[in-house]
C-alpha cells in the first residue's frame, strides 16, 4: 500500500507548479510513495519572506529570464507536457481559486479541482480570477461549481488558506513548488529528482 511521505505545497499561479503536478504521478508509481497536496496562497508567502516571483525579481535581467524559459522548455520536451502553454493573463490572482481547493478537499472533490485548475491556467489559458470563467470551467467539469465558490467565503475555508500558509513559511517555503520529504524542504520544478532520492531515502 502507497505510504504518504511526501508534501507538495502550491499555488496554482505557478507554472512551474503546474509542471511538477504533472510529474508527480509518475514518482508516485516508482516509489510507492503518495504525496500530500498543501494549497499555499503564494502572494502570502511572498509578503511574509520578501520573496519576489521571477518576472519581478529578474526584470532587468534579460539573460536570466531567457535561461528560465529555456530551463522550461527542455522540463516541457524531457516529460513530453505537450499542453503546457503560458497562459496569456498572467499574473492572475489566485485567491479564489486558492480557497476553492481547500473548499474542494472537504467536499471529498480535491484531486478533479485540481486537474481542472491546473488545466484552465496553463493548458487553456484561462483567466481564473474571473468568478464567470471558474464556474464555467468548474462545472464543464462536472464539478459543483457553485457550492465551491459559496465556501470559497467560508471563514474557516479562509482560515484553512491562511494557515497552511503561515505553516509554509514557518518551514522554511519561499516559493512555489515545494517540497517537504521528512521535514527537508525542497524547491523547485527542477529538485525533483533530489525529492524522488530523499523518498527513496526515507523508505
Amino acid at each position: 500500500m502507497a505510504r504518504e511521505a511526501a508534501q507538495f505545497l502550491f499555488d496554482f499561479g505557478s507554472p512551474n507548479a503546474y509542471l511538477a503536478h504533472k510529474v508527480i504521478p509518475a514518482i508516485e508509481a516508482r516509489t510507492g510513495v503518495l504525496f500530500t497536496y498543501v494549497p499555499v496562497l503564494l502572494g502570502g508567502v511572498f509578503k511574509a519572506t520578501g520573496n519576489r516571483s521571477p518576472m519581478e525579481a529578474y526584470a532587468g535581467i534579460p539573460s536570466k529570464l531567457a535561461y528560465e524559459a529555456l530551463e522550461t522548455r527542455r522540463f516541457v520536451a524531457r516529460h513530453a507536457l505537450t499542453r503546457f502553454s503560458v497562459n496569456p493573463h498572467f499574473p492572475v490572482n489566485t485567491l479564489m481559486i486558492m480557497r476553492g481547493a481547500v473548499a474542494a478537499r472537504t467536499l471529498d472533490l480535491f484531486a478533479p479541482y485540481v486537474d481542472a485548475v491546473f488545466a484552465a491556467m496553463w493548458e487553456d489559458g484561462r483567466k481564473m480570477d474571473e468568478t464567470a470563467v471558474v464556474v464555467e470551467t468548474l462545472a464543464a467539469a462536472g464539478l459543483p461549481a457553485d457550492r465551491l465558490l459559496a465556501l470559497t467565503q467560508d471563514p474557516a475555508i479562509k482560515e484553512r488558506l491562511i494557515a497552511n500558509t503561515a505553516a509554509a513559511v514557518e518551514r522554511g517555503v519561499f516559493g512555489s513548488p515545494s517540497f517537504l520529504v521528512g521535514g527537508e524542504l525542497f524547491f523547485g520544478k527542477d529538485r525533483l529528482d533530489q525529492v524522488e532520492e530523499a523518498i527513496a531515502g526515507a523508505s
